[in-house]
């Protein structure tokens, strides 16, 4: 579903900031290459990330779901000199892609790639983040959500992906429908949640800002 017109969209992309040449490669190679690369965040909802990065200027990033890492790339644009961005992913085979892209950025020495189960992964990471990039397998999103908002700096942000789910959070959930149901309840509980301020912003598929308080 597209929340405006195609024509809209790509006005936006083209009145915003320009997409940095790597970034651009990365994406031409994982629309040839990779399978579903509609999961790339893409030319526009990257510098959104970018911009929302280098306004936190983030000491320590996490992101749940590297995907073949175009968002993590964005993200790290923001970093402050010394800090890190750890991405975590469970599928083995795109660990060789990102590293490829990541080993060519000016971020080569911060990005740290972890291979597993985020849930399994993030106590261990011993950090409190200050930018937080949820964008991983949706049933989970709830479990995610509870496992950083403890590791949270206050006023760090949470970014929270594809909460619109292409429009099906308006519709009647299909019984088999899991992440559907568990996007809904984790709309309503970022709503509630008094530890964080939150605003759903229809950007591509659904980006969630929060802030903790």
């Amino acid at each position: 579903m597209h929340f405006i017109s195609e024509e809209l969209e790509d006005y936006a992309a083209l009145h915003s900031e320009n997409e940095p040449e790597l970034l651009s490669e990365l994406n031409r190679e994982t629309h040839q290459k990779i399978l579903q690369p509609r999961m790339l965040s893409g030319h526009f909802q990257g510098r959104v990330l970018s911009l929302i990065s280098k306004l936190v200027n983030p000491f320590h990033i996490l992101e749940i779901g590297t995907y073949t890492g175009y968002a993590t790339l964005c993200l790290a644009e923001g970093l402050q000199a010394n800090g890190s961005i750890d991405t975590i992913d469970n599928n083995e085979e795109l660990y060789d892609f990102q590293k490829k892209y990541f080993d060519r950025s000016e971020w080569r020495g911060q990005i740290h790639q972890h291979l597993g189960n985020a849930l399994d992964i993030i106590p261990k990471l011993n950090k409190n983040f200050d930018l937080v990039f949820i964008d991983a397998d949706k049933e989970n999103y709830i479990n995610y959500f509870d496992a950083v908002i403890p590791l949270m700096n206050k006023g760090g942000i949470i970014l929270s992906d594809n909460v619109l789910w292409s429009g099906k959070i308006l519709e009647p959930v299909k019984p088999n429908d899991k992440s559907t149901k568990i996007l809904l309840e984790y709309n309503k509980k970022l709503k509630e949640d008094p530890r964080v301020e939150t605003v759903l912003l229809p950007i591509r598929d659904g980006l969630t800002v929060s802030r903790v308080i």
